[in-house]
């Protein structure tokens, strides 16, 4: 079966939520940054570590968007997620790799550890919280 980019991209991302909830962390989609980068899956551990997955659905996504660099200052740990068949050795050897699928997903390689200022920590926590809360929120107003 032949996907589009759009649905490896939503095949990856669910698979990838999937392996950070079975590692009890939870995770926000599309949060935009300081920056103004919008990280695709941002995960907060039980200890209170970030990380953020960038979810690539083929080599010309990768290739065409060159802006990961500009996540690694917003997080202690930085993935690639990608499907089975994308060309892992694309992958920088100083990310951590995430292979995923609808069904789930599993570490490949784990990610460098470069812990975040306790400034930058708080302020992403709290976003991160307050994003979620809000997203949470809408969705039970449209239970009503």
């Amino acid at each position: 079966m032949n996907l589009t980019t759009p649905e490896v991209t939503r095949d990856v991302t669910l698979g990838t939520i999937q392996l950070l909830d079975q590692l009890a962390i939870a995770c926000i989609t599309e949060l935009t940054l300081s920056n103004n980068r919008r990280c695709d899956v941002m995960g907060l551990t039980e200890k209170g570590d970030i990380w953020i997955v960038e979810v690539k659905s083929c080599q010309s996504d990768y290739e065409s968007d060159q802006k990961w660099h500009e996540y690694r200052p917003f997080c202690d740990k930085f993935f690639f997620a990608v499907s089975e068949d994308f060309p892992k050795d694309l992958i920088p050897k100083d990310t951590g790799l995430i292979i995923a699928d609808r069904y789930g997903g599993a570490i490949i390689r784990p990610a460098i550890e470069d812990k975040l200022p306790g400034a930058r920590r708080k302020a992403l926590t709290l976003k991160f919280a307050r994003q979620a809360a809000r997203r949470s929120s809408q969705t039970n107003i449209l239970d009503i």
